[in-house]
């Protein structure tokens, strides 16, 4: 009984950190694609109103950059770390281009408030 249950520990122990180096790179480039086309929609439609915040073009830029690094990077280690690095920078683009329509919308019909 306790060797079945020394191996089976083994097992799982060896499983659960051997298998940590695997990583989809083809299911985190698509959501990374998707994030950044839903990005630069949302900046499109934050341009328009004329609200655009002044780093969220630069922060997709820089999430660009990193995806490029990702690319070329030649350890995994590095191409994960790139890549997370690309997916937090467009997600704070996305996150901006979002506050600041919503910023226009309220700023459409501002609402005069007096305190006493």
């Amino acid at each position: 009984m306790k060797k079945a249950l020394v191996l089976c520990s083994l097992t799982l122990a060896l499983t659960a950190t051997g298998c940590s180096w695997w990583w989809d790179d083809s299911a985190s480039t698509d959501e990374y694609n998707q994030l950044v086309t839903q990005a630069e929609n949302e900046i499109k439609l934050a341009n328009k109103t004329g609200f655009l915040w002044q780093n969220t073009e630069k922060f997709l830029k820089a999430s660009k950059e990193a995806k490029a690094a990702a690319d070329t990077a030649s350890d995994r280690s590095t191409k994960r770390n790139e890549l997370e690095k690309a997916m937090k920078l467009a997600k704070k683009a996305l996150k901006e281009a979002q506050l600041a329509q919503e910023q226009a919308k309220n700023n459409a019909n501002p609402v005069i408030t007096y305190k006493k």
